[in-house]
C-alpha cells in the first residue's frame, strides 16, 4: 500500500502522507464526503475531489497489480520467467509499459512468424539480424540442405510446416529469406524501444483525420457533421468536442476517421535503429522492419491513440458533465412555497398542478391559453381561481416548448386588476430536463400511481423550484442533459463520476431525515438503498425522529454506518440543537465544554457572535481532535444548519424578442446560461433556440474553462453577433457587457 501512496502523491501533486491516510481510511470503510468533512486532520484538509482521485487512482492500481499478478503466471506456466523478468514486471506501474514487457510472452493467434520458427528458419533470421555475413543467401541454402535431409519426408505430408521443400531451389530460397524476415519482424514490432520510438513520432505528429462516406453525404444526419467532411488537425491539438463529434459521426456511419503519422518518417526511425551498414542482410532487415511497421506496429499504435485520445476526450467531456451537474444540483431553493406549476404546451394546452408548501399534490388541470384553440378568457379565470385558492406563493414555469408564451400569458394574469387581493406570486422559469424521464418512471408510478405522465412532469417541475437537489436525485443524472457527447463516452466512467458528484451535493448541503425522500437518503454518506429505505419505514411506523441517536435504532443501521451518515443528517426541531447541524456527534462533547467554559448552555452559544469568537480553540486541541475541526465547530456554531446554494431569482426575457426573426445583430439582450461545454455556453434568450457564446466570445480576457466564467442557470447580458435562421444557429457575445 505504500508503493500505492507514493505513486498517487506524485501523479496528483499531493503530500505522501495525507494520500497514505486517505487510503487507509478508504480501506477502513469511509466514504469520500465523511472523510473530507470529519477527517482533515487526517488528510490535511483534502477536498472532495481531491479524495476522489486518489480513490479512482487506487481503483486503477489494484487492477494493475492484478494484471501483473495474471501475467506473471502465464509466464511462469510457459517455463519463460526469470528472476530479472519478475523484477520489471513487479517494479512497472506503467501500464502501457506493462504490456510492452509482456508482449513477446503474450499467447497469440498463429503468426507468420511462428510458422516460419516451426520451419526452422530462425537461425537464418539471427544471421541476418546480426548483419555480418555477407554470403547471407548461402548461409540460407546450407539451412535450406539441412532441413531437406533432416525433414524431406515430411515434405509430402497434408499439412507439414516443410511443405515449402517440394518447391525449386530459388523459390525455396526466397521461402527462407522471406520467413527470416518475418521472425524478424515481429521481433522488432515486440521490442520495447521500437514501440517507444514509433509512440514518439505519434506524440509529436500524429493527425486526426474525418472523411464523409460519399453514399451518405447528403442525408440530414450527415449535414450534422458537414464540418467534419473533409477536415484534419494534430491529433494534439485535437479538442475533446470535436474528437467526440467525428467518432460520433463515425459510429453512425457518416464519417470515416483515422489516426495516422508520417509513415516514411516511422520507418526511417526504425531503419536508423536497426539497419547498420550496406548489404542484402542490412536490405533485409531493412525491409523487415518496413514491414513490421505497417503491418504489425502501426496498426497496434494507432489503435493505442485511438483509445488513449478517446479516453481523453471522455474524460474531460465527464468533467464538464458533472461539473454541469454539480452546479444544477446546487442550485438555490425557493423553500417551502405554495407552488403552482406549468407544463407549457400549444395543442395539447398548458398542464397545471397546485403543491402545498411541503410539495404535495392538491390539484391539477389543463388550460389552453395558446394557439390553436386559444381559450384566454377562460385559462385567465382558471388560474386566478387556483391562484386564490390554494394561496399560490410562486409559480415555475418549465423551459421547453411553449415556455415563451405561457410566461407571458402568466404575468398578464397576475398583473390584470383582480376583484381578489392576494400578493403577486413571483414567477420563475425552471429546466424541465429530464421530467419527462421521471414522470414515466417507477419512482413517479409509485408516488402517483393514479396520476397520468403529464400531471407527474408538471410535479417535477414545481418541486424542482422548491428543492433542485431533492427533485433531481430521483433521475438518472445522465437523462438530465447538462453536458457534451455524454451518450458518446465511456457509460461506466460517466456513471462513477456523475454518482460521485450527486453524493458529495447531497452531503454539502445535509438533508432533513424527517422529510427527505428515499432516493435523497440514498446519496448520504454510509447509507444506500437498503438503509435508506429502513429509515423510512421506520419514520412511518414511529413517526419523526428526534434525535439523531435515535438512528441507531433503525433496523441494519450499526456504529460504522451511523459513524459515516449521522453529521449529514439534520433534524429540526431537536431536543439536542446541535442535531440540526453538520457537527458530527463525537465532536458533541467538545462542544458541551465550549459551552461550559463560556457559561453557558450549547443552546446560548449557538449563533451567540461574541461567545463563539471568545473561544480559545487551541484549548481544545487533542489527539483526535485538531484545529481543522475545531475551526469547522466554530463555523458551525455561527450559523448552524446554513444551506450553501443561495438565494432563487426571478428572471424575465426581453419583451420584444419572442422569435429567431425578431433578433438583429447587435441586440443586446438578457439571457439564462442552460448548458456549458468546453467551447462554450448556451444561452436561451427566449426564442425557441438556445444561441452560443464561443468560449472566445464569453469574456474581454482569455478564458481557458467556460466553467470559470459562467455558471449553469446564470442570469447574463448578451450581444448578438451572429444569425443563421437557415440552420437555426445564434451566436452571442459576452464581451464588454457588464
Amino acid at each position: 500500500m505504500n508503493i500505492f501512496a507514493k505513486i498517487i502523491s506524485e501523479k496528483l501533486s499531493l503530500p505522501e502522507g495525507a494520500v497514505a491516510n486517505t487510503l487507509s481510511l478508504l480501506d477502513e470503510g469511509c466514504t469520500i464526503p465523511f472523510i473530507s468533512r470529519y477527517r482533515k486532520e487526517r488528510t490535511g484538509g483534502l477536498n472532495e475531489v481531491q479524495i476522489g482521485l486518489i480513490s479512482d487512482w487506487n481503483d486503477k492500481l489494484k487492477e494493475l497489480q492484478k494484471r501483473k499478478e495474471t501475467i506473471l503466471k502465464t509466464i511462469e506456466g510457459a517455463g519463460k520467467l526469470t528472476d530479472t523478468l519478475r523484477q520489471r514486471i513487479e517494479s512497472t506501474w506503467n501500464p502501457t509499459e506493462l504490456e510492452d514487457i509482456y508482449l513477446p510472452f503474450k499467447p497469440k493467434r498463429h503468426t507468420r512468424a511462428q510458422t516460419a520458427r516451426e520451419q526452422g528458419l530462425e537461425p537464418l533470421a539471427r544471421a541476418i539480424m546480426l548483419q555480418r555475413d555477407s554470403h547471407i543467401e548461402a548461409t540460407a541454402r546450407k539451412l535450406l540442405s539441412l532441413l531437406r535431409a533432416q525433414h524431406g519426408q515430411e515434405a509430402s505430408v497434408e499439412g507439414s510446416p516443410f511443405t515449402f521443400l517440394n518447391a525449386t531451389p530459388e523459390e525455396q530460397l526466397q521461402h527462407a529469406l522471406s520467413g527470416a524476415k518475418d521472425i524478424i519482424a515481429e521481433e522488432i514490432s515486440e521490442n520495447e524501444g521500437a514501440r517507444n520510438a514509433i509512440r514518439g513520432e505519434y506524440r509529436r505528429g500524429a493527425v486526426i483525420t474525418s472523411k464523409v462516406v460519399k453514399s451518405k453525404q447528403d442525408s440530414d444526419e450527415a449535414q450534422r457533421f458537414a464540418d467534419y467532411f473533409d477536415f484534419s488537425e494534430p491529433l494534439r491539438h485535437c479538442s475533446s468536442h470535436r474528437l467526440l463529434a467525428m467518432r460520433r459521426g463515425e459510429r453512425l456511419g457518416v464519417l470515416r476517421v483515422s489516426i495516422a503519422a508520417d509513415d516514411e518518417e516511422c520507418m526511417s526511425r526504425l531503419r536508423r535503429h536497426y539497419v547498420h551498414g550496406a548489404g542484402l542482410c542490412q536490405q533485409l532487415v531493412g525491409e523487415a522492419s518496413d514491414d513490421a511497421f505497417k503491418r504489425l506496429i502501426k496498426p497496434s499504435i494507432e489503435n493505442e491513440f485511438d483509445a488513449s485520445s478517446k479516453s481523453k476526450a471522455d474524460d474531460e467531456a465527464v468533467a464538464v458533465f458533472a461539473e454541469n451537474l454539480r452546479q444544477l444540483l446546487l442550485a438555490p431553493p425557493l423553500g417551502q412555497k405554495r407552488t403552482m406549476a406549468v407544463d407549457p404546451g400549444f395543442a395539447n394546452g398548458c398542464k397545471i398542478v397546485c403543491l402545498d408548501a411541503q410539495g404535495n399534490l392538491l390539484h391539477h388541470e389543463i388550460v389552453y391559453p395558446l394557439p390553436p384553440r386559444r381559450l384566454y378568457a377562460q385559462a385567465t379565470i382558471a388560474v386566478r381561481r387556483m391562484i386564490a385558492k390554494y394561496g399560490v406563493e410562486a409559480i415555475a414555469i418549465g423551459n421547453g416548448t411553449a415556455s415563451r408564451e405561457s410566461k407571458d400569458f402568466i404575468n398578464d394574469v397576475i398583473t390584470l386588476p383582480s376583484e381578489q387581493q392576494h400578493p403577486r406570486p413571483a414567477v420563475y422559469v425552471v429546466s424541465e430536463d429530464g421530467a419527462s424521464i421521471y414522470s414515466a418512471s417507477e419512482t413517479a408510478r409509485k408516488e402517483f400511481p393514479d396520476e397520468d405522465v403529464t400531471v407527474r412532469g408538471a410535479v417535477s417541475i414545481g418541486r424542482r423550484l422548491m428543492d433542485p437537489l431533492a427533485e433531481l436525485v430521483k433521475i438518472d443524472p445522465k437523462s438530465i442533459g447538462v453536458g457534451q457527447y455524454q451518450h458518446d463516452v465511456d457509460q461506466a466512467k460517466l456513471k462513477h463520476s456523475l454518482d460521485q458528484t450527486v453524493e458529495n451535493c447531497v452531503n454539502h448541503v445535509g438533508v432533513n431525515v424527517n422529510t427527505a425522500s428515499q432516493h435523497l437518503l440514498n446519496y448520504v454518506s454510509g447509507l444506500g438503498p437498503t438503509l435508506a429505505r429502513n429509515i423510512v419505514d421506520y419514520r412511518h411506523e414511529h413517526g419523526p425522529f428526534t434525535s439523531r441517536a435515535q438512528l441507531k435504532k433503525v433496523p441494519r443501521l450499526g456504529p460504522a454506518a451511523f459513524q459515516q451518515c449521522a453529521g449529514f443528517l439534520r433534524i429540526p426541531g431537536a431536543k439536542n440543537p446541535l442535531d440540526n447541524s453538520a457537527v458530527h456527534p463525537e465532536s458533541y462533547a467538545v462542544v458541551e465544554k465550549m459551552a461550559s467554559d463560556q457559561g453557558c448552555s450549547v443552546s446560548d452559544l449557538i449563533g451567540n457572535e461574541k461567545r463563539c469568537e471568545n473561544i480559545d480553540l487551541k484549548r481544545y486541541v487533542s489527539e483526535n481532535v485538531g484545529l481543522p475541526t475545531l475551526n469547522d465547530i466554530r463555523a458551525e456554531l455561527l450559523k448552524p444548519g446554513r444551506d450553501p446554494r443561495g438565494e432563487v431569482e426571478e428572471f424575465s426575457f426581453d419583451e420584444h424578442v419572442h422569435t429567431i426573426d425578431d433578433l438583429t445583430e447587435g441586440m443586446v439582450l438578457p439571457g439564462i446560461v442552460t448548458n456549458i461545454t468546453k467551447f462554450g455556453a448556451f444561452v436561451d434568450i427566449g426564442v425557441h433556440q438556445d444561441g452560443l457564446v464561443h468560449v472566445s466570445q464569453l469574456a474581454d480576457k482569455y478564458v481557458s474553462d467556460p466553467a470559470s466564467v459562467v455558471h449553469l442557470h446564470q442570469h447574463v447580458k448578451v450581444k448578438v453577433i451572429g444569425i443563421d435562421t437557415q440552420r437555426g444557429r445564434i451566436s452571442l457575445s459576452m464581451k464588454n457587457l457588464k
